[in-house]
């Protein structure tokens, strides 16, 4: 048994509750390694674990992988519940469930799927449980921070050492392959994203490393993380390569202050939409509002992207464990971009940067 796996069960279980649902269900995905520590594959057999307060939890598991299953660190807390083929595995799953009322299920539960539950048990109201296990899980202990930290050293030796590597007369695709083997020399399992967008192609927040030679006077945005541990690193640096072109220097600098102020705005009670407009009045004051187009910052933890996001709207209040990106950034089309990100963690007393590479403008060859 894990206990640190059966209170996460318990308090997912408890939230639901409190929000007003009768069950929750989750499928394969990194809400189920989360509250389980099991994570098997998302196939068209269907694996679901079901939550109710009060009760045993439960997971409907193909027979063939019942042994996996029951081997996963918290296989002894959990009844299994195995169906095989030839069997409807959403009646099997309508008896973990209760007769009408409403259900959360997981963001990674297969349409196909929640029809299937839908037509097994039609007086059930399905919702969607980012609410409830996104609460969760947005709030990290102190062994899911330690594993951020370290994927955070990680990703800021990648950057020092890119820039050491020269950039003139580079493609994009190679700079990205150098960001990729660097993330897992310095310790990461695997590179998710490498993003080198140069030149004009620095106006792109989520461009595609191409063949684009790099010149000189390029401005290049790298946004780049990978895995360690479970956990994502996930930075962004703008570099220049020599000689900066008239207004570059106006805008980096712009960006850069935002970042600064709305890391400085992390606090607990703090509202997730107040860091964004933080970022956002500072590059508006610089004339480019409507150069920054997209949100300040997303969650990070077992996926890149996760709750909460740091975006106008959201009142989500940020607690002391939550962990996020902030990255506002300034496109200008057809002739360069700004973006500088760091992941932050909000703490007791106020916020600590898990990235501490510098945010000076480097310069490269």
């Amino acid at each position: 048994m894990n206990a640190r796996l059966d209170d996460r069960m318990r308090r997912a279980a408890d939230e639901a509750a409190a929000q007003g649902f009768d069950a929750l269900v989750v499928a394969p995905s990194p809400d189920l390694a989360y509250l389980t520590g099991y994570d098997p594959m998302p196939l068209e057999r269907p694996t679901m674990l079901v939550l109710r307060s009060g009760k045993a939890p439960a997971m409907l598991v193909p027979e063939l992988e019942r042994p996996l299953a029951a081997g996963c660190p918290s296989g002894g807390s959990i009844e299994l519940v195995g169906w095989t083929d030839g069997v409807d595995p959403y009646a099997e799953a309508a008896r973990l469930l209760p007769s009408e009322g409403r259900v959360a299920v997981g963001d990674r539960l297969w349409a196909s799927h929640v029809l299937g539950l839908q037509g097994a048990v039609p007086a059930i109201a399905f919702e969607p449980a980012s609410p409830v296990i996104g609460r969760l899980r947005a709030v990290k202990d102190e062994d899911e921070l330690a594993a951020l930290r370290r994927a955070a050293r990680g990703a800021d030796e990648t950057f020092r050492a890119i820039c050491t590597m020269g950039f003139v007369g580079r493609r994009e695709e190679e700079v990205a392959a150098d960001l990729a083997d660097l993330l897992v020399r310095n310790g990461h399992a695997r590179a998710d994203f490498t993003i080198v967008a140069s030149g004009s192609n620095s106006a792109s927040p989520h461009h595609e490393p191409q063949g684009r030679t790099i010149m000189p006077r390029d401005a290049v945005v790298m946004d780049f993380g990978g895995e360690l541990g479970g956990y994502y690193s996930d930075t962004t640096r703008t570099v220049v390569v020599g000689e900066p072109t008239p207004g570059f220097e106006r805008v980096y600098d712009a960006v850069r202050e935002a970042q600064m102020a709305a890391c400085e705005a992390v606090a607990p009670g703090v509202a997730a939409q107040q860091v964004d407009r933080v970022a956002r009045r500072i590059i508006e004051h610089a004339g480019l509002g409507e150069r920054f187009i997209h949100r300040t910052g997303h969650g990070i933890g077992l996926e890149v992207h996760e709750p909460p996001y740091i975006v106008e709207g959201n009142e989500w209040v940020l607690a002391p464990g939550t962990t996020f990106s902030v990255e506002p950034g300034a496109y200008l089309e057809g002739a360069f971009g700004v973006r500088i990100e760091d992941i932050v963690a909000v703490t007791a007393e106020g916020v600590e940067r898990l990235n501490r590479s510098t945010r000076e403008l480097q310069v490269v060859e």
